[in-house]
């Protein structure tokens, strides 16, 4: 590496540093691991829309040497796509952030769920031991480069290229599991390989507008739980990419006027919140200069629409901003809880979002059908 490759990275891990976001331990491991080796020479960066492909050696290192995610692979590597992100070198701040909450301390055993440019285990190699780390990889020409570039940078943890759904029954039991890939569940076969008291951390992406990172405990019994740890934004797992919903009937638009300002729904505490009471609803945004635009919409061909100052518009058999509507009053009676304050449980039966303690479990809101 070039002194201002080196240079690079040193400030990059400094900054984490004084964020308090790497403790010492942390700080020595990726002050010897950078990350500029386990980029491939073809990158993009992350635009609103689509990526942008990076054209010159001063903009690549730029963006390598920043706190942003570096797009490894678009479209599933096919030729010709819209260009669309499929997977990533994920942003700095938020791999230390979940590294962290992995508590993982020397003797112990990890899996790696999404390996995609080798970088996070190559840092836990480093913190642990090649012996100890244990990676999947679902795409196999993303498996081949990280395997490649960890071989050359001197690391040789136990990679798999197999779908992350599964972990690696074979090698179970593990001490951590952490997941560089968004979940749409957790899975119950990865609860199943820890042991008891392990740690499980992962983001999970609903359907809600927001993902967030949970971590989570076993108890040895086949359950674990925990809280949710702030916002996240991963790239889905292959196997958890959602469903194309129906198309909406345009016939069928509704105007009504609307209580909420479509601001007020873009908290990571309400979209849990709402997340559990509507689930299979799917919230998205756009910001505009004098507010805030929503969609929402259903897997059967539902939505409705919402703009700051004016009047909501709903489509199909459901009332899906009223639904909204009635769920965030019920937010606000809760006293507006933060993301914090939501937790997650996982069993052989499913998830349960619960609310303050895992007793004060949230359940699904009935449907509501339009007013005649």
């Amino acid at each position: 590496m070039t002194t201002a490759q080196v240079g690079g990275h040193a400030a990059l891990v400094e900054s984490l540093y004084g964020r308090g976001l790497l403790d010492e331990t942390w700080r020595a491991v990726w002050h010897a691991v950078p990350r500029a080796p386990f980029i491939p020479r073809q990158a993009w960066r992350q635009g609103p829309t689509t990526c942008e492909p990076l054209t010159t050696e001063a903009e690549r290192l730029a963006l390598i040497h920043s706190d942003e995610p570096v797009v490894i692979q678009i479209d599933d590597g096919e030729p010709d796509g819209p260009g669309i992100a499929t997977s990533s070198n994920s942003q700095p701040s938020m791999v230390a952030r979940m590294l962290r909450l992995l508590e993982v301390e020397s003797g112990q055993r990890v899996l790696e769920i999404g390996t995609a440019s080798g970088y996070v285990a190559a840092l836990l190699s480093r913190r642990l031991g090649d012996s100890a780390v244990y990676s999947v990889e679902v795409d196999p020409g993303l498996a081949h480069h990280a395997a490649a570039v960890l071989r050359a940078a001197g690391y040789r943890p136990n990679l798999a290229c197999a779908d992350g759904e599964w972990g690696r029954p074979d090698q179970a039991p593990f001490d951590r599991i952490i997941a560089t890939c968004a979940l749409r569940t957790v899975p119950h076969s990865l609860v199943q390989q820890l042991v008891p008291n392990g740690v499980l951390v992962a983001p999970v992406a609903r359907d809600f507008w927001s993902g967030a990172v949970v971590q989570l405990t076993t108890d040895g019994s086949g359950i674990a739980a925990g809280r949710f740890q702030g916002g996240a934004s991963y790239m889905p797992m292959r196997s958890h990419r959602s469903a194309d919903p129906l198309p909406v009937d345009q016939s069928s638009c509704r105007a009504t006027p609307t209580s909420v300002d479509p601001r007020e729904l873009l908290t990571l505490g309400f979209a849990l919140y709402a997340g559990a009471r509507l689930p299979a609803v799917r919230m998205v945004h756009a910001d505009r200069n004098d507010g805030a635009q929503v969609w929402l919409q259903d897997q059967d061909g539902c939505a409705a629409t919402a703009v700051t100052g004016e009047s909501s518009h709903e489509y199909g058999a459901r009332s899906l901003w009223r639904e909204v509507e009635r769920v965030h009053q019920e937010y606000i009676a809760l006293g507006s809880p933060e993301a914090r304050d939501f937790g997650l449980t996982v069993t052989a039966r499913g998830h349960q979002v619960w609310l303050h303690h895992p007793e004060r479990i949230i359940e699904p809101a009935p449907v509501r059908a339009p007013a005649h």
